[in-house]
């Protein structure tokens, strides 16, 4: 994506309306996207992107310049995400273990399985592979979206976080270590020893209510496409395969128009 010029924040600090909609439509899909995979819940990310573009137009006068804008966004975001109470108060108590017994308590036998080619097994597929990361201190968490899921530079991420680059390098590879332990233990996409396999899952996924009949991530690679990607790495590339393959996850609508209403006053 192209970069947010310095004369359009310039102008945007000033107030002018088109450069703040031009900041507004570059970041909504950005700040989703790490919304969703820092919260795991469409509802929630929607809520908490808004939230965070508010914080960004309302709030340019603290940029200095000093980094990229997008840059600068992000640390925006990802504060508000790791500190805002109305964020961490709606985040499930998670852990690897906690999730571990909710899926395998939850299977059934072969006989019973979801058939392969079920559109809600896709579904199933990517609100595991996102759940799982909630599993993941809020540290680690952030550290492995940014690093190996938005695929930031190292310099970059530590520069978000605020933090030196060999304490964000630690973190990642704390991170990495436990969500490819936890899935090569769990996920039969990436073991064939592993107990879940997301057709034994989704008759009880379907009756908690956790997937529909319509799926939320239609944008994404199909299940079967998924599958047989993972079947070709080890189980380290196969982990992130999997975390990578859930599409763009753009923000469900516009924002602009009604963050503009809300940060523009009328008349």
């Amino acid at each position: 994506m192209a970069e947010i010029s310095s004369e359009t924040v310039s102008l945007a600090r000033d107030g002018n309306a088109a450069a703040l909609e031009e900041i507004i439509r570059a970041m909504q899909d950005r700040v989703h996207r790490l919304a969703l995979r820092m919260l795991a819940d469409p509802e929630h990310a929607k809520d908490a992107t808004q939230e965070i573009l508010i914080r960004i137009v309302t709030r340019l006068a603290a940029f200095r310049g000093e980094a990229k804008f997008e840059t600068w966004a992000y640390r925006v975001a990802t504060n508000y995400l790791l500190t805002a109470q109305s964020v961490l108060s709606r985040l499930p108590p998670l852990t690897f273990d906690i999730f571990e017994d909710d899926l395998n308590s939850g299977l059934v036998d072969d006989a019973q399985a979801a058939p392969e080619d079920h559109v809600m097994l896709n579904d199933l597929r990517i609100r595991c592979t996102m759940a799982m990361l909630v599993c993941l201190k809020a540290p680690a968490r952030v550290a492995y979206v940014l690093g190996d899921i938005l695929e930031m530079d190292h310099a970059e991420a530590a520069e978000i976080l605020e933090i030196e680059k060999a304490t964000y390098r630690q973190r990642l590879a704390r991170a990495r270590k436990e969500v490819e332990a936890f899935t090569a233990r769990s996920c039969g996409l990436v073991s064939a020893d592993a107990p879940c396999r997301c057709p034994r899952r989704l008759p009880a996924a379907i009756e908690l209510g956790r997937v529909g009949p319509d799926p939320e991530f239609g944008a994404a690679p199909n299940y079967d496409e998924v599958k047989a990607d993972a079947a070709k790495v080890q189980s380290e590339l196969a982990t992130l395969k999997l975390q990578r393959a859930t599409g763009p996850l753009p923000a469900p609508k516009d924002l602009v128009t009604q963050i503009m209403q809300i940060v523009v006053p009328s008349g």
